[in-house]
């Protein structure tokens, strides 16, 4: 399940992109696409346990796009820097929640083309006017030059991104700078095209015709962005541990969540099928959850070591 991957030597160019022929009748077409990410990313069987009868469970590794840009963001980022390239942008603006995996890639795609970056960071009243840390994607955003912005949870309600990223874009203008916008997510018409490559590179890894796959609209409700119960974290401790496979708390790891409730809750539905899992990522948004999952981690201890163990000074090379 594979297909052919993209040589090394084609990370960070720009070239003219082709679209495949089930989507070329979609606009805007993209005219150029940065290489960006690893890929193909794999697939996998993941053996999860106690599965219904006859039920295959593959998982698609989106989080193996790279270490600083992993995850299934950087799909968009391929066209949308690109277009801020094309475009002879010297600053990328973009915005998300303080913990955004969206932002972190941003900020990593655009120091890989020599972009300045500003982020607008949603964060709780309480802490939009302190320092906002160095946890998670805030550590590798900080650490790579990000200029971030904080601003209150109900300040980006009352006013909205599209406002907030065009008063910042504003005053970089006047500042003499050409900066490009991206709005939340990644999330526009010209993003859309990172994931249509995502169906074609599956589309060839999987050997079949998109047509012949069924889909469903399963909705798994939680208690809300970024909000996880403790029976979810739970999940996401227990199935690190049963298949080495760590998910994050606001995307997948809900996803996960609810798809292993729908086949506990009606087994006999799911016998004899085949699911492929796409892993989008957010593996550093887990870090921002360590408080609540403490209780969770218990298996460490204090080496024991006997009196009777033979000792020497210096034996122990530390380096």
């Amino acid at each position: 399940m594979s297909a052919t991957a993209t040589p090394m030597a084609d990370f960070l160019t720009k070239s003219p992109y082709t679209p495949p022929s089930w989507a070329s009748h979609l606009r805007p077409l993209p005219s150029h696409t940065f290489s960006l990410a690893h890929r193909p990313t794999p697939i996998h069987r993941w053996n999860l346990p106690n599965l219904p009868n006859g039920t295959e469970l593959w998982i698609k590794r989106d989080d193996f796009t790279g270490m600083e840009l992993s995850g299934n963001k950087v799909r968009k980022l391929e066209f949308l820097m690109a277009d801020a390239v094309e475009q002879q942008a010297d600053t990328v603006i973009t915005i998300g929640g303080i913990q955004s995996n969206h932002c972190r890639a941003t900020t990593v795609a655009s120091n890989y083309l020599n972009l300045d970056t500003h982020l607008i960071l949603r964060t709780s009243k309480l802490l939009a006017d302190g320092d906002p840390g160095l946890v998670g994607n805030l550590l590798v955003e900080r650490l790579v030059g990000a200029n971030v912005h904080l601003i209150s949870k109900e300040e980006y309600s009352s006013i909205g991104s599209e406002a907030l990223t065009s008063a910042l874009k504003e005053k970089l203008e006047k500042e003499g700078k050409k900066p490009y916008v991206i709005p939340v997510g990644g999330s526009n018409s010209l993003g859309t095209w990172g994931y249509i490559e995502a169906a074609r590179e599956i589309e060839e890894q999987l050997k079949c015709r998109t047509d012949g796959l069924k889909f469903d609209d399963i909705v798994a409700k939680g208690k809300g962005y970024a909000m996880n119960t403790s029976e979810e974290l739970k999940f996401l401790k227990d199935l690190a541990s049963a298949t080495s496979v760590i998910l994050d708390p606001v995307y997948s790891g809900k996803a996960a969540y609810g798809l292993i409730n729908e086949m506990t809750k009606d087994p006999k539905s799911w016998e004899g099928k085949k699911i492929l899992f796409i892993h989008t990522g957010g593996l550093l948004g887990l870090y921002d959850k360590v408080d609540q999952m403490a209780s969770l981690m218990g298996n460490w201890s204090r080496m024991d070591v006997q009196e009777s163990v033979p000792r020497k000074e210096g034996v122990g090379k530390m380096f």
